[in-house]
């Protein structure tokens, strides 16, 4: 079982995008970019215009965000060097479909077999966030419970309002693009860890998937790592939001534990978390998001403050109290990257300022908040 005299350790895999500088454009790319990248640090995925890293697991939340920043740095100074630059957003606007390819691995020309424009389309970039459980059976229970704070987080991370070069209207728009795939959305109630993996095995039977590995739910167990995984979210400019987002899944993770542990009933009702997505994805933080536990509509700030205040047990448990409440309250003055990259576009009407706003903040390596310390709530 995870262990209940200490933090549960974290860790994350990022995906970044490759672009041109001088174009702003999406290139394919990413197999040059890999070579001079440690093997054990970054990996391939299946557009040749993404680079994926991956952190240490991580006990505190500031050696996890340090690592980050160091993955950050290693992976574009190495893009510097090649005329590229490294974006961390859930899409960049700046896009030639014909020009882009999928990664050379017999597994992703399958995927593209099967599911043609939805592996063409694929060129978006997420934050999964892993949290250590150790206890399969307690995993395949807790993916589901937390089901209904997904959004939320979601909403935190919400970068990508453009696609294919137009606005999209919505803050997060890559969440639409993955709900496309068959096994994408929150994950089913299961009894057991046996019920979860002969699930998998009758999906891959049915051929719609070819492996564990496209069990492509919300929050998930991670198919090759004692972890449970956080999918929905986009990848995040600026790594204080993925520290706060971390932050936020391990203490939900560790009250849904102690509800699985102690018993506490809880009905999920997944019509409502997709509705909840849709909100979220729809509006970021700059509109109304569905209350988890009502279910009514809330200003965002106000349901992130709930939230946060909410988790104030388990974060102070794991002496992250003081550092997401003032991580929360700067992400909700500054707004979403979405509203950002928006107002960048308006000065001038051009896109490729879009893209450079993205390309300095992904550059920029503060993230330590200004207010941590000195506050105790949310806002």
């Amino acid at each position: 079982m995870t262990s209940l005299t200490g933090p549960i350790t974290v860790g994350v895999e990022e995906e970044f995008h490759v672009v041109d500088v001088e174009t702003r454009h999406l290139v394919p790319r990413s197999g040059l970019l890999l070579q001079q990248l440690p093997e054990d640090r970054f990996t391939p995925e299946l557009q040749r215009s993404v680079v994926e890293a991956n952190s240490r697991p991580c006990t505190r939340l500031e050696d996890l965000a340090q690592d980050l920043v160091e993955l950050r740095r290693t992976v574009i100074r190495a893009a510097d060097g090649l005329g590229l630059g490294i974006a961390a957003a859930g899409s960049v606007p700046l896009v030639d479909t014909e020009a882009l390819k999928i990664s050379p691995d017999p597994r992703y020309e399958q995927m593209l077999a099967d599911y043609q424009v939805l592996t063409r389309e694929q060129l978006i970039c997420g934050t999964q966030v892993h949290a250590e459980i150790g206890d399969r059976d307690l995993a395949v229970a807790v993916a589901h419970l937390l089901a209904p704070w997904a959004p939320v987080l979601l909403a935190l991370s919400t970068s990508s309002p453009y696609w294919l070069g137009r606005d999209t209207g919505y803050a997060g728009y890559r969440p639409l693009v993955w709900q496309r795939w068959p096994t994408a959305g929150p994950m089913p109630e299961f009894g057991s860890a046996a019920e979860y993996a002969e699930t998998i095995d009758e999906l891959v039977r049915s051929g719609v998937i070819t492996d564990p590995g496209m069990i492509y739910f919300d929050i998930r167990p991670s198919a090759h790592v004692p972890t449970i995984e956080l999918r929905i979210c986009d990848s995040c400019p600026r790594v204080s939001d993925i520290a706060l987002i971390a932050g936020l899944f391990r203490a939900l993770v560790t009250r849904e534990l102690e509800a699985v542990r102690n018993g506490v009933p809880r009905q999920i009702r997944p019509e409502l978390v997709r509705a909840a997505t849709w909100r979220a994805a729809r509006s970021g933080l700059e509109g109304e998001l569905v209350d988890p536990e009502e279910g009514t509509p809330r200003p965002a700030a106000e349901v992130v403050r709930r939230l946060v205040n909410g988790l104030r047990p388990e974060l102070e448990a794991s002496g992250d109290w003081e550092l997401v409440t003032a991580l929360a309250r700067e992400a909700l003055a500054r707004g979403s990257s979405s509203a950002r990259q928006r107002k960048a576009f308006t000065r001038n009407g051009r896109l490729t300022d879009v893209v450079d706003l993205l390309l300095a903040e992904t550059r920029s390596e503060v993230w330590r908040p200004e207010t941590a310390g000195t506050g105790t709530r949310a806002a």
